[in-house]
């Protein structure tokens, strides 16, 4: 890990496995005490048995999240998990978080989450990296599955990174599906597993999924995640294959994903981060021309 280790951490913690994986690396990796901010609703249970501390609070709290960090002395934290985006319209904000979003002439995750991490800093708390301590669960480039892409399908990934590529800078996700040189569908506030099942309801069976973070994309939150739901979903789909950014994607329990991915016959490849910095030259040199 390129950071110094934290005696005390923050997970701030929301929903899925991710944070419950991060708690168990932090640990093993010999972080001493673990204070969990936790959302009623949204975070598993299972973060007080790998917590020292757990606080459970309510989205939209963003002053009792303030005030719960600082108690807990730690210098650094981390963003771990999703928060069910239509809650951020359903929920009770309180004054913080209210002023903090009025504050913003654009409102999307990488301007609330790092007006948030200002929000920390002030508090003497560094945000850092959603990739801390999760090293292991990043893959290097290559081929991941024991099913390897044919011609028509590394096509597929290949205008899938390079629509991702495009887009990305308009902030509207990370996800890109194609079939058959067709884009069927790009990733909007619903999220990927929606968005998968959007794309096989108009395109059918054998699409391409990729999924790629943004250029000069913040890491110290939404950083790209597959999971095993992402998997399951796409055997149910009966998708062809899955490329990811080596080094810059999270795959959830890799021990499990990667059996299930063969299982389902489903071409799963990290892309080097040479070949997607490439395109995405490539991409803004086109725009330009425009």
């Amino acid at each position: 890990m390129d950071i110094d280790l934290p005696e005390r951490l923050v997970i701030i913690a929301g929903k899925g496995r991710y944070p419950l994986l991060l708690a168990q690396s932090a640990r093993a990796q010999g972080v001493k005490h673990i204070t969990s901010i936790a959302f009623n609703k949204e975070t598993d249970k299972a973060i007080e048995t790998l917590s020292d501390d757990t606080r459970w609070i309510y989205v939209g709290q963003l002053q009792r999240l303030l005030d719960e960090i600082n108690d807990s002395k730690a210098t650094a934290a981390v963003m771990a998990g999703q928060i069910t985006p239509t809650h951020l319209f359903r929920v009770r904000m309180d004054g913080k978080m209210l002023a903090l979003l009025k504050s913003l002439p654009t409102r999307n995750a990488h301007t609330i989450f790092s007006a948030v991490g200002d929000q920390l800093a002030e508090i003497g708390v560094a945000l850092l990296p959603a990739s801390s301590f999760m090293q292991t669960h990043m893959p290097l480039a290559g081929n991941l599955t024991a099913a390897r892409p044919n011609e028509k399908v590394q096509s597929d990934i290949q205008l899938g990174l390079r629509i991702a590529s495009a887009t990305s800078h308009l902030d509207i996700g990370q996800t890109v599906v194609v079939k058959d040189g067709t884009i069927l569908a790009v990733e909007a506030f619903e999220g990927t597993d929606d968005t998968l099942r959007r794309a096989h309801k108009l395109g059918g069976d054998g699409m391409t999924v990729v999924k790629l973070a943004k250029p000069g994309h913040d890491m110290r939150f939404d950083i790209p995640i597959v999971g095993d739901r992402t998997i399951r979903i796409l055997k149910k789909c009966k998708a062809a294959a899955l490329a990811v950014e080596a080094g810059r994607c999270i795959l959830l329990g890799r021990e499990d994903i990667i059996p299930m991915a063969n299982d389902a016959g489903l071409v799963v490849v990290a892309v080097s981060a040479d070949e997607v910095a490439q395109i995405q030259k490539n991409e803004m040199k086109s725009g330009d021309s425009t």
